[in-house]
């Protein structure tokens, strides 16, 4: 009877696995098709019988991609908008995650219901309020629409709350009575114990900024001051579709999103060991 359980438990376990790896298959198969297709030409996109791999390796959709469009202007706007955003997005999710959770103050818990509400709302309720600020600041077709607006996320200031929970108090007390500083006290205790869920905010936010594409669309309309989440499907019109470069296009911008999470990942992993040992 052991020995029947034994097997049943194993054979339960190899089909578990072997759904896990089906399901990998399914989501790895587009990422490398999309680099595949990138060193095929136009004509061996569509070929029957498909290909999966390029008979040679073809490097035109690469030049087309640097030296016809704008794709290294587009790449740097996203660049410098995504790290702007998360910058300012983690800078401001400390101070006031800091000040929900180790301070007390009129109303604290009655705005922090009102913050935590906020991430209810769908992207798209908020659009129009968003679009006409801006417009009124004289900010459409800049990088300061791009980057103020999501500059504040509700999702950091509860990531960062919850984690200061688990600080101890009496760490800062003893801070104060040796003469130190409230910013003193933010800079050298609060930023350093907070890397875990600074590295969890850095992935956060860096990933949205980066493929953001529906707020880009609304107040950005100068072609040099494009994304590459508008910039690469420009490549694709009526008159003009140069698949493979976007293919290749799309390499490149995942590229980014891979390096960040490389660099934040022990720390993000740190994070996640530290909510399991408190849970």
């Amino acid at each position: 009877m052991v020995g029947n359980r034994s097997i049943s438990a194993r054979v339960w376990q190899v089909l578990g696995n072997a759904v896990l790896m089906f399901g990998v298959f399914l989501t790895v198969m587009p990422f490398l098709y999309m680099i595949s297709a990138s060193f095929k030409p136009g004509s061996e996109l569509y070929t029957i019988p498909f290909r999966f791999f390029p008979q040679n390796l073809y490097l035109g959709n690469y030049q087309l991609l640097f030296g016809q469009t704008n794709f290294v202007r587009w790449f740097g706007n996203s660049a410098f908008m995504a790290v702007g955003r998360t910058i300012l997005a983690i800078f401001l999710s400390l101070m006031a995650g800091y000040a929900f959770a180790k301070f007390d103050f009129r109303f604290k818990n009655i705005l922090f219901v009102l913050l935590i509400a906020t991430l209810t709302l769908p992207i798209y309720v908020i659009l129009i309020p968003l679009y006409s600020m801006v417009i009124r600041f004289g900010w459409i077709n800049s990088y300061t629409a791009l980057i103020v607006p999501f500059a504040a996320q509700a999702i950091g200031v509860f990531l960062t709350r919850q984690y200061l929970l688990g600080v101890p108090t009496e760490m800062l007390e003893a801070a104060r009575i040796d003469g130190a500083s409230e910013w003193g006290i933010f800079w050298r205790i609060i930023v350093p114990v907070a890397k875990p869920v600074t590295a969890t905010m850095a992935i956060l936010f860096f990933s949205g900024a980066w493929k953001d594409y529906i707020w880009p669309l609304l107040v950005i309309n100068d072609d040099n001051m494009f994304p590459v989440s508008l910039g690469l499907p420009s490549l694709i019109g009526p008159y003009t579709q140069e698949y493979g470069a976007v293919m290749a296009g799309s390499f490149m911008v995942t590229l980014p999103i891979l390096l960040i999470f490389l660099i934040m990942q022990r720390r993000f992993i740190e994070g996640i060991m530290a909510g399991a040992v408190k849970g």
